[in-house]
């Protein structure tokens, strides 16, 4: 089939690869000159592991390709997919359509013969409603149906997902389109993945309903770690325990710094927003965004307890920038209200990320270096905030060597202490009693 993908962000640049992948021709389309002069010399904006071969395999074999013009290829398509960004807005906090609104409105002016128009970026109930009313006010007579089909890509992990995903959801209004995209994800379709069929509005809650339950689910065991320090507990026994209870499972129970990314704060933001304007308010969600968001400051507070309590001209090493391992991506990163709170107390911070360090740039005041030992020379104190793999083995004693305390925060919980304090290393955890 022939599928336009407007917006080449994220979601819109691996979806249309992978979609490329599956043997549809594909056009990327996005307004930014730089970015699509870039995709077009095979330079990838993004990190996402497997990402580059994909796109430069699909490019080689002509199905996919990427433009600044949206009305030749919309001409064209038989499914147009939205996927642009969705930011909170300042000020309320409800998801800004704008870019969404914007795209429906060029796609009007393109459309010829039946189009299937998608919209893949995550959106309130009633987008799709609002979709449709643009599109009909601005071409009555063009032929085309609505229909919402929210990504779920883990960042890292983006095109196992798409590829072999725990299910895709189809909302729709218009049986012609199901026929449609069901040849769409025909190869995923053949491979047994589940694609469930429902109302266009059902799809659009399903993506905030799943986002807000899994931050719930994260936010959950952070607290359960603040409660197993007190009472002497180990939270990963408990997750454990907890875990292997298939009504629970043990996905998203693994407590750290909070939650961050471009997914889980701005759509459970919105779902709360959505909620309270609905008048049913969902309280759980309302908790789970304001103990996340206190969450991360204190954990720059744990440092500083780690430390004794005065961190002002001390240098503390951070290892890891991003939300997550396996992206570049800073947005709501934990790390960044870690430093925050460091620096507020007066601290030198010097960090290190194998593959955020130039978007951390543009948000951090901090000493960047080009490894962890580097980050930690003369440093009295190191924290590991994202568990990225060359954390997971440091040399300890090189470690310790260079640094002028040899005192490790683990917000991660990779090392056990046990092991820090063989090495000469005083050693925090999260979750964990001082005496396990």
């Amino acid at each position: 089939m022939r599928i336009v993908m407007v917006g080449s962000g994220y979601v819109g640049l691996v979806s249309g690869a992978c979609f490329a992948d599956f043997g549809h021709t594909v056009v990327c389309v996005d307004k930014a000159a730089e970015k699509i002069e870039a995709l077009n010399k095979g330079v990838i904006p993004i990190f996402e592991p497997g990402l580059d071969q994909l796109v430069e395999s699909n490019v080689k074999a002509n199905r996919l390709s990427f433009t600044t013009e949206l009305a030749g290829p919309v001409a064209d398509a038989d499914v147009v997919f939205i996927a642009v960004g969705t930011p909170s807005r300042r000020g309320d906090g409800h998801a800004d359509l704008g870019y969404v609104y914007a795209a429906a409105r060029e796609i009007a002016d393109a459309i010829k013969g039946f189009t299937v128009i998608v919209t893949k970026s995550t959106v309130p109930v009633g987008t799709g409603d609002e979709v449709e009313r643009i599109i009909r006010e601005a071409n009555p007579d063009a032929d085309f149906a609505v229909v919402s089909n929210p990504e779920f890509l883990r960042e890292g992990a983006a095109i196992e997902d798409f590829k072999r995903p725990d299910r895709i959801v189809v909302g729709l209004v218009d049986d012609r389109a199901r026929s449609v995209m069901t040849e769409v994800y025909r190869p995923l379709y053949l491979n047994q993945s589940p694609i469930l069929f429902t109302g266009r509005r059902t799809s659009e809650l399903i993506k905030y309903a799943a986002n807000g339950f899994l931050a719930m689910k994260i936010t959950f065991i952070n607290e359960i770690a603040d409660l197993c320090e007190r009472v002497g507990a180990d939270v990963q026994d408990v997750s454990r325990g907890i875990g292997l209870d298939g009504r629970i499972g043990s996905k998203f129970l693994h407590a750290g710094p909070g939650y961050g990314g471009s997914c889980f704060p701005k759509d459970t933001l919105a779902l709360a927003k959505t909620a309270q304007d609905n008048e049913s308010p969902m309280r759980l969600i309302e908790t789970t965004i304001a103990v996340n968001d206190s969450r991360k400051r204190a954990m720059g507070r744990k440092v500083i307890a780690a430390v004794g309590g005065d961190v002002r001209g001390k240098k503390i090493a951070v290892f890891g920038l991003t939300f997550k391992p396996n992206t570049d991506d800073m947005r709501d990163s934990p790390a960044i209200s870690v430093i925050q709170t460091l620096k507020d107390a007066g601290a030198i911070v010097a960090g290190y990320d194998p593959e955020g360090m130039e978007n951390a740039k543009q948000l951090l005041d901090i000493e960047f270096t080009s490894g962890p030992y580097e980050a930690a020379d003369g440093a009295d104190a190191a924290v590991l905030v994202t568990e990225w793999n060359e954390f997971r083995a440091l040399d300890l004693e090189r470690l310790k060597s260079v640094m002028r305390t040899p005192i490790l925060v683990d917000l991660r919980n990779v090392y056990r202490k046990s092991e820090l304090e063989v090495h000469g290393f005083s050693y925090t955890s999260i979750g964990k009693s001082s005496d396990i």
